[in-house]
């Protein structure tokens, strides 16, 4: 049987038992013993004064005269004998402070009151003192009434019939050493039980039970969907050519195509999409049927709007700008749908990458065509101009008309310098005959007469206003180099004009599956597991941080 623990020796005392005689410990010996403080007998303002000093008035009585006054010790013995309570004796404090007492102790401020002739305990003094009490914490800013910040309050007073034990210091044995040890691990212990029966609860009630709705939810009530993906890089047909810079540095990587691929992967998730979707294939249609679970499922008659925050969470595309690969998932009821939803989808995006320069390759054309037809025009324009001078002029070719009348200017020179020679001959006869001098001599005449109206011809007009040879010549000349230039120009023209042709039948954009699109035979959403977790996780982090937060904000409140 364990042993009963003994009882203290207070309890002893309360008990009736004597009390076992016990030797003091070092400190009560060295308290009894007394120290020397190094002043001396000097005594100090306000300090009680010596026993056995004459002429104190702390030391004297005014009873009866002749009798020795008791020590004060004695006096505060009796006082304390009293059994006066804490509240009396600040209040007998106060009093004293209050008439200027050198008081050295509450019991002590009891005596000096009494012996001159106040008493501490009366309801006038104590309502003086306390409205004194009231103004001086008015004046001070502090609430009437309370105590003073830093104030030592006394104990209650032991009542009269309790036991008095000796004013020595308490000294605990083994026992209700070890039992005090005890009670107090089961303090800590009953609260730590406490605090964790209160965590438990609050992590049950924020994170548990949360986590277990939304597991419920994933197991129990939410459609399985089906995913269908797909992957696709929009290249370009266009050749690196001869131009070189920047450009040519990334033709043949994605970041070449990024603005294309950036610009399909915006309209496939934007509200164009999205209606045409619906248009084609009925996409509120749908994710409005009753197979879908409340959360996911699209109200009747919803809007554009909730319809395109479901599209934009069954639809999800990705664009990776090292590759430039598109990445296209798209989630629904049913695997045929999200098939076909798919291949709708791929379908807008080849559409918009067409669309991309269709604006481009139709601007090309129809500047070559006009450039074409303007250069044609032109040359028309100056064919007929030489056509009309020919046609007015009479003229084919001024160049081989001037050389024909050149021709014969020289043959006639030829043969005027022959009559020449012959009228020189004739003449050196001393009789000549003058028939034939005179017929050489017309010769002459009219050979020159023609030859100066020949050469009048290539160079003046004659008296019917036809223009001379040589300015239907430099006319013919300027009409026939213009001609030929809008003749070259027209050629350009048509060069430029059959190579924008090219250009815009060849694609130059057009895009390249990666992944074609297969229905998947298995549901892919939801991940029941992962999204368990994941609500968990979740869950319990909103409430760390709610508990960390909370903690905080009250120790600075607190603090």
């Amino acid at each position: 049987m364990p042993q009963a623990p003994r009882p203290t020796l207070q309890q002893q005392a309360q008990q009736g038992r004597p009390t076992p005689p016990r030797s003091p410990n070092p400190l009560e010996a060295a308290a009894a013993e007394g120290f020397e403080d190094g002043f001396g007998d000097q005594r100090f303002p306000g300090s009680a004064p010596a026993s056995g000093q004459p002429g104190q008035a702390s030391g004297q009585t005014s009873g009866q005269p002749g009798k020795p006054a008791p020590a004060p010790e004695a006096e505060i013995a009796e006082i304390k004998k009293e059994g006066l309570t804490g509240r009396q004796l600040r209040m007998a404090r106060r009093v004293a402070q209050k008439h200027g007492l050198p008081a050295t102790s509450d019991y002590d401020a009891v005596r000096l009151l009494r012996k001159a002739g106040i008493d501490p305990f009366q309801a006038a003094n104590m309502l003086q003192l306390v409205s004194s009490e009231e103004d001086a914490a008015k004046a001070a800013g502090a609430p009437a009434g309370g105590q003073a910040i830093g104030q030592i309050q006394l104990p209650q007073t032991v009542p009269q019939g309790a036991m008095m034990l000796p004013a020595q210091p308490k000294v605990m044995d083994a026992g209700e050493r070890a039992r005090s040890i005890q009670e107090m691990q089961q303090s800590i212990i009953r609260r730590r039980r406490k605090r964790l029966l209160l965590l438990a609860v609050r992590l049950a009630a924020f994170v548990l039970l949360p986590t277990f709705v939304a597991a419920w939810y994933f197991f129990n009530v939410a459609t399985p969907m089906y995913a269908t993906k797909s992957e696709f890089v929009i290249q370009k047909a266009d050749g690196g050519g001869a131009g070189g810079g920047l450009g040519s540095l990334f033709a043949g990587s994605g970041l070449g195509s990024s603005q294309d691929s950036i610009t399909v992967q915006s309209y496939l998730m934007s509200r164009d999409a999205m209606l045409r979707l619906d248009e084609d294939i009925g996409y509120k249609e749908h994710f409005s049927g009753p197979d879908i679970d409340p959360i996911q499922r699209l109200s009747p008659g919803a809007s554009n709007e909730e319809a395109y925050k479901s599209y934009k969470r069954n639809v999800k595309i990705g664009y990776d700008p090292t590759e430039g690969i598109i990445k296209m998932e798209v989630i629904a009821a049913s695997p045929e749908t999200s098939a076909e939803m798919s291949e709708a989808l791929i379908r807008y995006a080849e559409e918009r990458v067409d669309n991309l320069t269709t604006r481009l390759r139709a601007d090309q054309m129809a500047g070559a065509v006009e450039s074409y037809e303007e250069a044609e025009q032109e040359m028309l324009l100056a064919q007929q101009e030489v056509l009309r001078l020919q046609e007015d002029m009479g003229v084919f070719d001024p160049t081989s008309d001037a050389a024909s009348v050149m021709g014969q200017i020289n043959q006639f020179e030829v043969l005027l310098q022959q009559k020449r020679l012959q009228l020189q001959q004739l003449l050196d006869n001393p009789r000549p005959n003058q028939a034939r001098v005179d017929g050489v001599r017309g010769d002459i005449g009219r050979l020159e007469a023609l030859i100066e109206d020949m050469r009048a011809r290539l160079t003046e007009e004659n008296a019917a206003g036809d223009a001379s040879i040589a300015s239907v010549s430099g006319q013919l000349a300027i009409a026939t180099t213009n001609l030929e230039t809008r003749t070259v120009l027209m050629q350009q023209a048509l060069q430029q004009l059959e190579t924008a042709r090219i250009e815009a039948n060849k694609q130059t954009r057009y895009l390249e599956m990666g992944v074609h699109p297969v229905a998947p035979d298995t549901p892919t959403y939801p991940r029941k597991f992962e999204n368990t977790l994941l609500a968990f996780l979740v869950f319990a982090g909103i409430y760390l941080m709610v508990s960390i937060t909370a903690s905080i904000l009250r120790e600075q409140v607190t603090g």
